[in-house]
């Protein structure tokens, strides 16, 4: 049987701050889980994308919504809004941003290790 481990995203492994957010990354074991936190106004197109240098988000996403709203417009078309409580499953390919003026905070199982760099 594992060992137990225990973490906490105020001690996080890294810190990747960008405009309007950031992204609060720990480790286990070879894996990652990270809390990001999105300000009013952010937007990935407009606050990510210049470090991504790419066309939209690529960065798959399995995530839980702790609070705010965040709305996701997939490439293909297909969006809608994620309020607290949601969980998402975002494959490559997708714009998102902050509905409302209250910050949005997810936690990500899947996507942190390559978020924002």
């Amino acid at each position: 049987m594992p060992d137990a481990r225990h973490r906490s995203f105020t001690r996080a492994d890294e810190v990747r701050e960008f405009p309007k957010g950031k992204a609060e990354i720990v480790s286990f074991g070879g894996n990652e889980v990270g809390r990001y936190t999105f300000l009013p106004g952010w937007r990935w197109s407009t606050d990510v994308k210049p470090l991504a240098k790419t066309a939209s988000c690529e960065a798959p996403h399995f995530q839980y919504h702790v609070s705010g709203r965040l709305a996701i417009l997939m490439d293909d078309g297909t969006e809608f809004v994620a309020d607290p409580g949601d969980v998402t499953s975002l494959p490559s390919g997708h714009d998102a941003w902050v509905v409302g003026n209250d910050p949005a905070v997810t936690v990500d199982w899947f996507g942190a290790c390559s978020y924002a760099k």
